[in-house]
């Protein structure tokens, strides 16, 4: 007799290794179903950015065809997931549902409906971690509470057996008789009229393959030197899995075995691979704080700066959305960012920085550009690295800490060449003026094309200026 199937809800884990619940699916013998749900409508879920859905799309059709070699659909509905998964496994008549868990509260609450509503059914309901190296909840300070600080919830994280290795993938799959599936293309998740994605596409490849191709590579050719050259944007000492991580196209695990075993094997120093691992487990913190703080994208953790005069400043802050703030190496970011969705780690900090302290222009604003233009968009990482620029959260670096952009780019872009590459009209300043044109005299300027005011902007704020006046409001309201 026929086993009734068993179903694997898919979401921030679109691949088909190391996933445990795809794992306990097929172990269970049953045949398969897979379901993807685009949820806009539970309350307090956050609808994704437009980059994060032109990756979205791309990442579906690469599951889809990973599951299509192996005869199964992957099947696609719109809606409420409170009401579609149910849906869904009654449709099948599947007596399993299987997924990974997500850490936002509003995910959680969306989660624990519809095991409720299952269950209810009697259906059985098995859920997982693999989304994360340990569960949120987990990694506790001696209180028995999160760790305030980064470097005490790391060595909290440290002192734990180590995850599990990765879990290989399926082998055989026995596809169920498949169901109703929406068109992808009915989602509109890609542009169209205008469609501003070409940079993207260029840039980027997304789904599970190209993740594991990225980090073959990364481990090969970027994590030696790591240490030093992951402060260097023109150079490529960076893993840029950050999309492929925001979507589950490559676990955690994997990536923390990959790097522990090229540094076991001698090519990796011990230095890079713990610098490297460090970035992770801040992923990790991230997303730990936010199941402790659902509306951590909303409100200060740090109530003292409910109080601070953040400045409503439409103009300034289209200025730099549009990287035309005057300092290249704000003005290079803001454009990759636009150009590529993605920016710099370095870079991110500098922008970031710029934002909430030279203009004083409140750290959400920047937050909502980021989640709405960045491929890697991630509902933690995010307003969590955002309040840690800001001043504002949990382990966050100091306000008074003000990044002085001249002196970034000239520290870690010596030569220019990021700024060349994403501000082109300066590409031919000299290295000792690229970083600030305004100092240049007017034949330089003149030999190199530019013209300030015209062809680039004058600088909007005065560095000196502009920091006296972030002190004066910290100390307002502190």
């Amino acid at each position: 007799m026929t086993r009734h199937p068993a179903l694997i809800w898919f979401r921030d884990d679109l691949r088909l290794s190391d996933n445990p619940a795809l794992l306990a699916a097929v172990a269970s013998g049953r045949p398969l179903a897979a379901v993807f749900v685009l949820d806009e409508e539970a309350p307090g879920l956050r609808p994704m950015g437009g980059a994060a859905r032109w990756w979205l799309a791309g990442a579906l059709r690469a599951l889809a065809a990973q599951l299509g070699q192996h005869g199964l659909d992957l099947m696609l509905r719109r809606g409420p997931a409170t009401r579609i998964v149910p849906h869904v496994a009654a449709e099948l008549g599947a007596e399993l549902v299987v997924f990974n868990d997500r850490a936002g509260a509003a995910e959680a609450k969306v989660d624990a409906a519809v095991v409720a509503r299952l269950r209810q059914e009697e259906r059985q309901v098995e859920r997982f971690c693999g989304h994360l190296l340990h569960a949120p909840g987990t990694i506790l300070s001696g209180a028995g509470r999160l760790p305030r600080t980064f470097s005490a919830f790391h060595r909290a994280a440290l002192r734990l057996p180590p995850p599990g290795a990765p879990l290989p993938p399926p082998g055989h799959l026995t596809p169920a008789s498949p169901l109703d599936s929406d068109p992808l293309e009915a989602w509109e998740l890609e542009p169209s009229h205008p469609d501003w994605a070409g940079g993207l596409c260029k840039a980027w490849r997304p789904g599970e393959r190209a993740a594991q191709a990225r980090l073959a590579t990364f481990v090969a050719d970027g994590l030696k030197g790591y240490g030093e050259g992951r402060d260097i944007p023109a150079l490529d000492h960076v893993s840029r899995l950050s999309p492929h991580l925001r979507f589950g196209e490559v676990s955690p695990r994997q990536i923390l075995a990959a790097v522990t075993h090229a540094e076991a094997a001698g090519g990796v120093p011990e230095t890079d691979a713990a610098k490297f691992l460090a970035e992770l487990y801040w992923r990790e913190f991230s997303h730990h704080l936010l199941a402790a703080t659902p509306d951590l994208a909303r409100r200060n953790i740090q109530p003292a700066f409910d109080a601070f005069p953040w400045r409503d400043c439409p103009g300034e802050l289209k200025a730099w959305q549009a990287g035309a703030t005057g300092y290249p190496l704000v003005d290079a970011g803001l454009r990759e960012l636009w150009q590529t969705g993605w920016m710099h780690n370095r870079v991110r900090m500098v922008v970031a920085s710029f934002l909430v302290k030279h203009l004083l222009i409140d750290w959400r604003e920047g937050e909502a550009w980021f989640w709405d233009t960045l491929v890697d968009a991630d509902p933690a990482s995010n307003p969590a690295s955002w309040q840690w620029v800001a001043g504002t959260g949990l382990d966050a670096a100091p306000y008074f800490r003000i990044f002085n952009p001249v002196l970034q780019g000239e520290k870690f872009d010596p030569d220019g060449a990021y700024v060349r590459r994403f501000v082109p009209e300066l590409a031919r300043l000299p290295a000792r003026v690229i970083h600030k044109p305004w100092t240049a005299d007017a034949a330089t300027l003149r030999a190199a094309g530019v013209t300030l005011g015209a062809t680039y902007p004058h600088p909007i704020v005065d560095h000196a200026a502009a920091r006296e006046r972030a002190l004066r409001a910290l100390k307002s309201t502190h």
